[in-house]
């Protein structure tokens, strides 16, 4: 079951008793930027990538230690994307996303820290415009038809891959799973894909509805794969 709402994640998590979800896997924002307009420059990247995510949305607000606490307290366990930019004590494991995106201008990696591990554990998976990576096994071969390739819709998007292998190797069978910033939709996928109960929170309506109708159009095309195929996607009220 995938509940997918349109609020602000603050109000969401309030409604919960402690520890109510096991594992939350969270992107927040560390800096304001990516959701204006032309923020990238062209409409297509130097590697061909069409950036028709870029509207013009609600300015992205960074967390802070509140945000943290509160997702600590409704959470037994975290993954927590950007942990390099914030300025909280985490715990000290740290999953390593290599993009094998070689001379691109981005980070040649993304950091989470995690309190599921006390070490470094290094998923490589190919995330350069065009190129996206073949499969979790082969992550560095780009794959051959890019017709298979993710449709970009979110700046910031990353691949359901990545979320596959995270509950693959960090995940329990049963667990419920929680994203405070769902974005692209990309985690909310895998969990549904691999039968796990998530809820899901993105302020944003454009983000909400363009995520929605992705995730929504993976659990069609993956039927086989769902426990109940449910997804539960609520009447928005835009936030002002």
């Amino acid at each position: 079951m995938i509940d997918f709402r349109n609020e602000d994640c603050m109000i969401g998590m309030a409604r919960y008793p402690d520890k109510y979800f096991d594992l939350a896997i969270v992107d927040p924002p560390y800096y304001s930027g990516p959701e204006r307009r032309n923020y990238y420059g062209q409409k297509v990247s130097k590697t061909g990538v069409f950036r028709s995510y870029n509207p013009s949305t609600r300015q992205w607000t960074v967390p802070d230690k509140t945000y943290f606490n509160e997702l600590i307290r409704v959470s037994k366990h975290y993954i927590i994307w950007g942990c390099n930019y914030f300025d909280y004590p985490f715990q000290c494991g740290r999953i390593i996303w290599d993009k094998c995106n070689g001379k691109s201008t981005f980070s040649d990696a993304e950091i989470a820290a995690t309190d599921l591990s006390r070490t470094v554990r290094l998923f490589p998976f190919m995330w350069n415009g065009m190129m996206q990576g073949k499969s979790i096994e082969e992550g560095r071969v780009a794959q051959g038809n890019k017709k298979l390739n993710e449709i970009r819709i979110h700046p910031t998007q990353k691949p359901v891959a990545l979320y596959e292998w995270l509950l693959t190797k960090f995940a329990e069978p049963g667990w419920r799973i929680i994203d405070t910033h769902v974005g692209s939709g990309s985690s909310l996928i895998a969990c549904s894909r691999m039968g796990y109960e998530a809820t899901g929170f993105e302020i944003d309506i454009q983000y909400y509805l363009s995520a929605a109708k992705r995730i929504e159009e993976d659990e069609r095309n993956n039927s086989t794969n769902q426990i109940d195929g449910q997804i539960s996607i609520w009447d928005y009220e835009e936030i002002i």
